[in-house]
């Protein structure tokens, strides 16, 4: 049979594979700045010239990339999951944007589910965090803090799920959130009874996670999704509404 002698595995190409399973749980993120060769070296045990064979390597392959002067980052290896012209094509179409929520309560009240029964202490304590600074950011009535923290508490989730694919597509899924491509976070915060409403769901959800209920969690997920499609409905409505109005107004004022 054609069995072949082990060979050892060099230095370097350890080392770039425990920097590949980095990359690829999320544990570290694109654009991410690598420690200093010397600390880095330190820390994995290795030389010098092993650490910088395997940087070259993963440089190679588009992993990293060696920015002059300032180190060694993650390569953009997230990137969009769509094209710049599909993305245009979302940002005008209200069916992009449902058509979406239906896709995240999928996606996340799995998520949610899976978390609650896979996740280690320390993920459930960086949810209850960011949760923390969720409140700390209602306090101070930000509507911008609170919607960015909002993403952070949603991608916290799905990072505890323990799903590499789930969590990179997610990730590029909610680069676009971000960047206001399927609704502005911001507006919706913008309402104090919404505001109220938004943070209890969050309560809810951190709370089922931290008790470790799977159901109790998908369940919290889904109710929140559901309010948030509601809400823009009904904020999509008042928009047709005010713009019915404001044609009718001049409409008026072009007879007099």
């Amino acid at each position: 049979m054609p069995f072949q002698k082990v060979q050892p595995e060099k230095l370097s190409t350890s080392v770039a594979r425990q920097i590949e399973k980095l990359i690829l749980r999320g544990v570290l993120r694109p654009g991410e700045r690598l420690p200093p060769e010397r600390e880095l070296s330190e820390r994995l045990g290795v030389s010098r010239p092993s650490l910088r064979e395997a940087a070259a390597d993963l440089q190679n392959r588009g992993l990293l990339a060696s920015r002059a002067g300032a180190g060694i980052y993650v390569a953009d290896v997230l990137g969009s999951a769509f094209s710049d012209a599909l993305i245009k094509l979302f940002a005008t179409h209200d069916e992009a944007v449902f058509d979406y929520l239906s896709f995240r309560r999928d996606m996340e009240g799995l998520a949610a589910e899976r978390a609650a029964r896979l996740a280690s202490d320390t993920d459930l304590k960086v949810i209850q965090s960011v949760f923390n600074k969720m409140q700390a950011a209602h306090a101070k009535r930000d509507p911008s803090d609170e919607a960015s923290l909002d993403a952070d508490f949603h991608l916290a989730i799905i990072e505890s799920s323990h799903n590499v694919i789930m969590l990179h597509m997610m990730r590029s899924m909610y680069q676009l959130l971000r960047e206001g491509v399927f609704y502005n976070r911001r507006i919706m915060f913008q309402q104090r009874t919404t505001r109220e409403t938004l943070l209890d769901q969050h309560r809810q959800i951190n709370n089922a996670l931290q008790a470790r209920d799977p159901d109790a969690a998908r369940k919290a997920v889904e109710d929140h999704l559901n309010y948030v499609e509601s809400a823009l409905t009904e904020h999509r409505k008042a928009e047709r509404n005010e713009e019915i109005a404001r044609q009718r107004f001049e409409h008026e004022q072009s007879r007099t």
